[in-house]
């Protein structure tokens, strides 16, 4: 008998140190997973969305807002429709590319339609259908639609359904935008709904910051619409056009065309997201000519006035036979009448002088080969070849530019140099970032120094001279002194160059005493004329016309 008592201690003995040990278990050890558990199942968190940043163009014009939007959503407890009766009777709100799913039963909440306005939901509202309720949010808004649409992207989806910004000024500043979301805690029973009359906890959002810009609305106006008109009577597939401050690198204008309107961008194709300007390469043209003219009268292997000993004819270069764009030969011309002329011939010589080293060395000083850095998300660097891996055939292709890519944005940053007197400046589109307590000013950025004032003076003056006694001298604006260069460049595919398309450029910069800005046009497969002396440049100049008008600038004589 006492062995058995003996037997039963123990066994009481044993249990209670494995149940003394589970309450120690979960009281103590587990206490803080078993608390949140408990606080999970009690209460509920939801997101509060902040405020999305807006968008304001130079003259304080909203270019990106945000207004009401409506969630629908049903609580499959309290409704007393099927899946298959709820989407007949919500069939007239549904839009293109949207369908309604099957709510599942056993939720007090599914989300059904997004983004409705006010005028939807009080439709919705009108049918008086048990179950259903609306969550309000935000949806971007842009007032001028397409008007500026690769410069400011879009506000889509990440991979949570939570709003990002993509592309353009969207995606670059997104996480200045989206501010910063905040929490509401809220009591709720079984079934996940809230209690009523129970205390709710709420973590303010904060909203997100604000964008000025440098961008010229008005002129953006001009540009796009001049642009399009342009396409349309040249019969060009597309097109771009920018125009930059370039005493300080402001982005004044920018303009790409066929284009998208940024509120509905899930209707457009997705090519047409990405901006040309930043995002794609291109063979330049005679306009790189100015860039390597300056290269050279920098490195004083030559001089404006020097007499080139090789233009009289054709050049050749192994295999390969050089003429210029019109096979006409101007002997003895001086380094101005290369620029004049647009002579590949001449182009070839001063290359020859420069060397490659020194060429290699002032494309890096122009800003090619690396980003311009512009406060733009999509932005490509086209690279340049070692300089192991450069023929004679490449350094003279060059010289006139071709076998050498650039994007547009570089461009229009490197001739700025030659018009603001040899400073390189990055390219910037927004001036200020702000909100209620603060604001920050984005000073402009010099990246350096690439060539002297006075090589900067003479390479104005040679384009001065190439706009007043070249091809397109018949669209100059009268009384207006233009310092500018036109561009014809063959496009290459599948390894060779198209011998009927080409992109058409004029690039230059205006007034020429204190230019104010520098512009950048460019037309793709231009079907009336493959020159660019004779669509891109007067385009350009109907451009200028306007901005003279529009600034009030006065004519030079």
């Amino acid at each position: 008998m006492e062995q058995r008592l003996k037997l039963v201690a123990l066994f009481f003995l044993i249990a209670f140190f494995f149940v003394g040990g589970k309450l120690f278990y979960w009281q103590v050890l587990q206490k803080k997973n078993l608390s949140a558990l408990a606080t999970r199942q009690h209460y509920a968190r939801q997101e509060v969305t902040a405020a999305r940043g807006k968008i304001f163009s130079k003259d304080d014009f909203p270019l990106a807002l945000n207004r009401k939007a409506f969630l629908l959503y049903v609580n499959p407890q309290q409704i007393k429709l099927s899946s298959a009766g709820l989407k007949s009777k919500l069939k007239a709100f549904v839009k293109e590319g949207e369908e309604i799913k099957d709510f599942p039963p056993n939720v007090a909440w599914f989300p059904l339609l997004k983004d409705l306005n006010e005028e939807t939901k009080k439709a919705i509202e009108n049918l008086q259908i048990t179950g259903l309720g609306f969550e309000e949010s935000e949806k971007r808004f842009y007032p001028e639609a397409s008007m500026s649409a690769q410069l400011l992207g879009f506000v889509g989806e990440d991979d949570k359904g939570q709003p990002k910004g993509y592309f353009g000024l969207e995606g670059y500043y997104d996480n200045e935008l989206k501010g910063k979301a905040g929490q509401r805690l809220f009591e709720q029973d079984a079934l996940g709904r809230p209690l009523p009359l129970a205390e709710e906890w709420e973590e303010r959002s904060i909203a997100g910051r604000n964008l000025f810009l440098n961008l010229d609305r008005p002129l953006q106006f001009i540009v796009e619409s001049y642009l399009k008109k342009g396409i349309e009577k040249y019969g060009a597939s597309s097109g771009w056009v920018a125009v930059m401050d370039p005493q300080n690198g402001a982005v004044l204008a920018m303009a790409a065309y066929p284009s998208y309107d940024p509120s509905q961008y899930s209707r457009f194709e997705p090519d047409l997201f990405r901006n040309p300007l930043i995002s794609s390469a291109f063979e330049p043209g005679s306009i790189f000519k100015v860039l390597v003219m300056a290269a050279a009268i920098d490195a004083r292997v030559v001089k404006a006035d020097d007499i080139c000993p090789s233009c009289d004819g054709p050049r050749r270069i192994g295999d390969y036979t050089i003429k210029t764009w019109n096979d006409k030969y101007f002997p003895d011309s001086s380094m101005e009448e290369i620029i004049v002329h647009s002579d590949n011939v001449g182009m070839v010589y001063v290359g020859e002088k420069l060397g490659l080293n020194r060429f290699y060395d002032y494309l890096k000083k122009f800003g090619l080969g690396e980003k311009t850095n512009i406060d733009l998300q999509g932005e490509v660097v086209p690279s340049l070849r070692e300089k192991k891996d450069w023929y004679d055939l490449d350094l003279a292709a060059a010289t006139f530019g071709q076998g050498i890519a650039v994007t547009p944005i570089q461009m229009l940053e490197a001739v700025s140099v030659i018009a603001n007197g040899g400073k390189l400046y990055q390219p910037q589109v927004v001036k200020k970032i702000f909100e209620d307590s603060r604001t920050i000013t984005i000073e402009p950025i010099k990246r350096g120094n690439s060539i002297s004032a006075s090589t900067a003076k003479i390479i104005t003056q040679m384009m001065v001279e190439a706009v007043e006694k070249g091809e397109a001298k018949w669209a100059q604006p009268k009384g207006y002194q233009i310092a500018g260069k036109t561009g014809t460049a063959q496009i290459p595919i599948a390894g060779h160059y198209d011998p009927e398309k080409t992109i058409a450029s004029f690039i230059g910069f205006a007034p020429v005493n204190n230019p104010k800005f520098a512009m950048l046009v460019s037309l793709r497969e231009p079907k009336t004329s493959p020159w660019g002396s004779e669509t891109a440049a007067p385009l350009w100049f109907e451009i200028a016309k306007e901005i003279f008008r529009l600034w009030g600038i006065a004519p030079d004589y």
